[in-house]
């Protein structure tokens, strides 16, 4: 063994790149990958023990919640380098972040590579030389709590999931899935979706102003808004319930003859000032970043997914840019503060830099795995100019943010001076109107010359407009109480309340912080999860739920109302943090949340007595929503559709299908009507095929719009017996059958598209190199190729009927994905590939970044990134792979088995 090696194991390949080039050559540093091992499916169990205590769940409840790992079988053969790097080491560092989660990942390293050497926990806040050197020198022991709290997460989840996900599957559709904190997040988008259904907008009238002091014409005019009427407060937006009614009394709301009548009775009238309040304005920096108040602003200013912003914060992390982005607590290091200040004093002036740094601490009393914000890295900052050259995109306005966010959180307060004047006159009727406005004006910008922090979106839009926010650059003129105005111009002005507004992911993210659901750190695969179930889906920024969420909602509310309840969630959250901190035995927590109180003679208080005593759900129920007038929504195996009693049908009903693109709070009564009339009843005669003479209809199926053939009745002989004619009918030719397109009705579809979709499916060609026949077919989930058993996702139907061979074969040539996966953007484009002439992209893959020109793909070195490879490497390395020719496929090895002696085995070797 080389005297002296050192073996240093990080999560990413990118991270051991950049860690690398800060440490000697004595030191190798390699990635894991992310965890090398997790729970299997009890599928995936060797056959002694699927009937045994881990058979269920992969976890033996009854056995003090041990768990059975297994390492991945894609990162077998990095398990096995990670052991013939160890064995040529004499020291073993464990650097994965230091949260729960990359504390578990450095166990389960320990638990499988059973290191000879001494083990040393390395960690750190940040990828730079300093803080790489400062890490070496101050390693510690593993943190078992730390283990303990993320196992118990994982335990928890997989209990969740199997006990609770089956019941989704019988009784509204399979492949759903529940979870702890996505049922919860599902609730909130469907919640603010049922306020939005409930609301009744209210039509509220005021009158506006524009004035002038009558002896000052050199002051400039300004505008006030009708604030009494005869004493009473006139009513604003706020004071509208979701009903339309008026919460109080004590206000007037006026009508539109109404506030025209005051405005004309204000024509010519004589104003004064009543009242004037100047006071002074200050305002403070937000904090530094959490992960949640990152993901929040990343999307209102930057527009990024939550997972996005976790993504591109990562790249930043694992190349030395920012500090790990995983993080409850907005305080700073003194280093940070200290560069931070330097910054703004440099940059804005030492007047900006006030005498005292600022401390910031966390609010949520179950901050953890926090130990700084999110900040640039190093100990002094480099700006964004200094990073234009090595960062684009995405990358360089996440760090522009981050640095302008850390920066302003070191300035000074902005100042400056908040007015508010009152002003009346009587009506030509006599009754007293009162006017007010405000303005406020900053004097001394302080920290809003850096970075001003965004908001959600308001609920009271017109009321926001009324009002002066504390930003608004509004002077009012010089004037004093007593003083004479002229009104230039009075209008009277219409309102209308507006509905709760929809969550967007930054809202969202926000909701669950403030509720202390979740950690930050897995918002943004939660919001990832709710939208691939089709729980949600996006229109524009806001989160719109489907009538799915609707359905599954409703089970878990009526079934697992503890599960989905906000404080429950909430309290499962505190007794992770409880873990955590040593303060909570975790096979005691378990055994509380699974199987309840034991104390308790009920023995219902648990997961488990929740799912053994459901009682029988009625789907159908479960799958109903009561629109109005008699018309149910249900929501189908294939999509909601409308459902209404026929008037004078001795029970029958009739049908319509739901648009995709409507919004379960525009599904009005008066909407659903419209849907009903508008769907044609029976068959839609498209025509008769030319080939066939046979008529072709397009009908309205349980499953959907078809288009079908009408087949003349067979002709059978009279005398045939039953088993007879029904083994005469069974051999009778079947009609040819399509589903209509997405974007086809039954009132739209053409004869010429019915015959074209009845002749799916359609062969495209032959794969020259392995002779099997390429179809082009429609299925349940969308438009494929099909070629032998493998099976790819083509972009829309209608590439059905003209993709061709060059372009299937293209499609294979590209990695696979899983069912649904949706294509995402090129990380960049580099320009045309000289060979082949079609542009050269880098995209993101399964196994890492590539380039492709769309034919040939080529996984990028491990020294050359996304972002620095240029077009000529990529030229090159196109080359080298055609050059290659295809890959030689190996022989199937025979299988072995890796583990033996069932139970005992799996405790001595895989279980904790």
């Amino acid at each position: 063994m080389a005297a002296g090696r050192k073996l240093v194991i990080v999560e990413s390949p990118a991270k051991a790149r950049t860690i690398a080039g800060y440490l000697g050559e004595e030191y190798d540093v390699e990635a894991s990958v992310g965890h090398i091992r997790d729970l299997p499916q009890p599928s995936e169990l060797p056959a002694d023990m699927k009937k045994g205590p881990f058979g269920r769940f992969a976890v033996d409840v009854d056995g003090g919640f041990t768990p059975y790992y297994v390492v991945d079988a894609d990162k077998k053969k990095k398990v096995a380098e990670l052991r013939r790097l160890l064995k040529a080491s004499d020291e073993l560092y464990l650097a994965t972040d230091e949260d729960r989660e990359g504390e578990a990942i450095a166990w389960h390293l320990l638990a499988e590579l059973k290191p000879k050497v001494p083990v040393k926990r390395m960690v750190f806040h940040e990828i730079t030389r300093e803080a790489i050197a400062r890490a070496l020198t101050s390693t510690r022991a593993l943190d078992e709590r730390l283990v303990d709290a993320q196992e118990t997460r994982r335990i928890l989840d997989r209990l969740y999931g199997y006990e609770v996900s089956p019941v989704l599957w019988r009784k509204i559709r399979p492949g759903l899935s529940a979870g702890r904190v996505q049922s919860v997040a599902t609730r909130l988008v469907v919640e603010r979706e049922r306020e939005r259904m409930a609301f009744r907008a209210a039509d509220y009238w005021d009158v506006v102003g524009t004035f002038a002091v009558s002896d000052a014409p050199d002051e400039p005019a300004f505008t006030a808004r009708l604030a009494t009427l005869d004493g009473r407060r006139v009513a604003t937006g706020r004071d509208f319930d979701d009903r339309g009614a008026l919460r109080s009394a004590e206000v007037v709301a006026l009508d539109e003859a109404a506030a025209r009548a005051v405005a004309d009775g204000l024509a010519g009238a004589g104003f004064v000032v009543q009242s004037l309040d100047s006071k002074p304005y200050t305002r403070r920096p937000a904090a530094p970043f959490t992960t949640s108040t990152l993901q929040q602003e990343a999307g209102r200013k930057l527009r990024m997914s939550a997972r996005g912003a976790m993504r591109t914060a990562q790249s930043l992390y694992e190349n030395g840019y920012i500090t790990y982005m995983r993080t409850d607590s907005p305080a700073l290091s003194s280093q940070a503060i200290d560069a931070a200040r330097r910054q703004a004093a440099e940059l804005y002036g030492p007047e900006y830099v006030p005498d005292a740094p600022r401390l910031y601490t966390a609010k949520s009393k179950g901050a953890q795995e926090a130990h700084e914000a999110i900040r640039p890295a190093g100990d002094h900052f480099r700006t964004p100019a200094q990073v234009a050259k090595a960062l684009s995109g995405d990358q360089f306005r996440l760090y522009e943010l981050i640095w302008k966010r850390t920066v302003a959180s070191q300035m000074a307060d902005a100042r400056g001076q908040t007015a508010s004047v009152r002003l009346g006159a009587p009506t030509a009727d006599g009754r007293a109107a009162a006017f007010s406005a405000a303005g406020t004006v900053i004097t001394f910008r302080g920290f809003l010359a850096a970075y001003e922090e965004g908001h959600d979106t308001a609920r009271y839009d017109d009321d926001a407009a009324a009002e002066s926010s504390s930003g608004d650059q509004r002077r009012l003129p010089a004037m004093a109480q007593g003083d004479r105005l002229t009104a230039d111009e009075l209008t009277a002005d219409g309102h209308r309340t507006s509905a709760p507004p929809r969550f967007t992911e930054a809202a969202l993210v926000k909701a669950l912080e403030e509720r202390g659901i979740g950690r930050p750190s897995t918002y943004a695969a939660t919001i990832s999860t709710i939208q691939d179930r089709g729980y949600v889906t996006s229109r524009g920024q806001a989160l719109v739920p489907t009538w799915l969420a609707f359905a599954v909602t409703r089970l878990l509310e009526e079934n697992f109302d503890r599960l989905v309840d906000y404080s429950f969630t909430a309290d499962m959250e505190e007794g992770l943090d409880a873990i955590a901190a040593g303060q909570a035995d975790r096979v005691d927590w378990l055994t509380t949340f699974y199987f309840g109180d034991r104390s308790d003679s009920r023995e219902t208080g648990g997961l488990r007595g929740l799912v053994d005593n459901l009682g029988d759900i009625d789907a159908r129920d479960v799958n109903s929503i009561d629109i109005g007038d008699g018309i149910t929504l249900r929501v189908g195996r294939y999509g909601p559709y409308l459902e209404a009693p026929v008037e004078g049908g001795a029970g029958e009903t009739r049908r319509a299908s739901v648009p995709d693109d409507l919004a379960p709070d525009e599904l009005t009564v008066e909407r659903a009507r419209e849907l009903l009339d508008t769907e044609p009843e029976g068959d839609q005669v498209l025509g008769v095929d030319p080939a066939t003479g046979i008529t072709v209809v397009a009908r309205n199926g349980r499953y959907g719009p078809y288009v079908t053939e009408v087949l003349p009745e067979p002709e059978l002989d009279p005398a045939l017996s039953a088993a007879a004619r029904k083994k005469a009918l069974a051999a009778q030719p079947k009609p040819r059958t399509a589903s209509l397109f997405a974007s086809m009705t039954p009132q739209s579809v053409t004869l010429e598209d019915a015959l074209r979709l009845m002749s799916l499916p359609r062969v495209v060609g032959t794969d020259p190199e392995t002779g099997v026949e390429i179809t082009a077919q429609n299925g349940r989930y969308g438009p494929y190729l099909k070629r032998g058993t493998d099976s790819r996702t083509l972009a829309s139907e209608e590439q059905l009927f003209d993709v061709t061979l060059e372009e299937a074969l293209a499609i294979y040539a590209q990695p696979k994905r899983g069912r649904g996966a949706v294509t995402t953007p090129p990380l960049r484009e580099l320009g045309d590939d000289p060979t082949s002439g079609t542009p050269i992209v880098v995209k993101d893959g399964r196994f890492g970044a590539y380039v492709t020109d769309g034919a040939t793909n080529r996984t990028l070195p491990r020294d050359v990134t996304p972002e620095t490879i240029t077009r000529e490497q990529a030229v090159e390395l196109l080359a080298d792979k055609r050059a290659a020719g295809p890959a030689k496929k190996k022989a199937p090895a025979r299988a072995t088995a890796s583990r033996g002696g069932g139970r005992a085995k799996a405790k001595t070797t895989g279980a904790r």
